[in-house]
């Protein structure tokens, strides 16, 4: 049996940070297209940041991919007025700490390197009362996202160092084109942690990691009955018009 990576010690933060939202909710198989709008103000300030380099840059390629239609034109890039951004490194911390009755500690953390147990998913999926999806599919899915975000509550039992129960009871993944546009995904939280701000802090930490990375349009699915959570995390349906249009095979 291979011996297992070492887990590193979570950073924990304070209980002041951590919101406390109701949440049941589903991406994945839903009705409505929704478009953030009104972010959180260190978050919109980031974006107007962002889409003001995003901006530039394609102004600046498109008029050099128009000049290199002609070969006999030099083109000269413009010098960089900002030093590349290095790849965020994956983040993972302790959200929640409590001592149960029985003395065990159960923490609950948040990761975003994006290791998850396909049966595990499938688990939580069956909790929520979503269908069962094919494990090669689910598996296909978290491997092309772009990024995927877990919650974990792990469970130490007095006396048994090194028996840690670590059960998933939160998810969301994005895909991307790395470049422009991102959209979340499953965004699922296990009924008997709901209440607790868990669908709110992984969506919201999902947006910021993604502005990080210089992408700004970043838009979901939403169930009826959940547009109303997501309008409170600055989302926004059919803004300006915009409209979703959607094919499904006809059988």
């Amino acid at each position: 049996m291979p011996t297992p990576t070492p887990t590193p010690t979570p950073k924990v933060l304070p209980s002041s940070l951590w919101p406390n939202v109701s949440l049941g909710l589903r991406c994945g198989q839903t009705n409505q297209l929704l478009f953030p709008y009104n972010l959180h103000t260190d978050i919109a300030k980031a974006s107007k940041k962002h889409s003001g380099f995003r901006l530039r840059a394609g102004f600046w390629d498109s008029i050099k991919s128009g000049f290199l239609k002609n070969s006999t034109t030099q083109v000269v890039d413009l010098p960089s007025t900002r030093e590349e951004a290095e790849e965020p490194l994956p983040e993972e911390f302790v959200l929640v700490e409590k001592t149960e009755p029985d003395g065990a500690i159960e923490q609950i953390i948040f990761s975003s390197a994006g290791e998850v147990d396909i049966y595990d998913l499938q688990s939580l999926c069956d909790k929520v009362g979503w269908p069962r999806r094919p494990l090669s599919k689910l598996a296909a899915a978290l491997k092309n996202s772009y990024m995927v975000a877990t919650v974990h509550s792990v469970r130490k039992l007095p006396g048994s160092e090194g028996n840690d129960q670590k059960k998933l009871i939160g998810m969301a993944r994005a895909t991307s084109d790395h470049a422009f546009n991102a959209t979340i995904w499953d965004v699922l939280v296990d009924p008997s942690y709901q209440g607790q701000g868990l669908g709110k802090s992984l969506v919201e930490k999902l947006i910021r990691a993604l502005l990080q990375r210089d992408i700004g349009n970043i838009t979901l699915f939403a169930d009826s009955q959940v547009v109303e959570f997501y309008r409170n995390l600055g989302f926004e349906p059919d803004p300006e018009g915009i409209k979703g249009m959607f094919w499904y095979p006809k059988y």
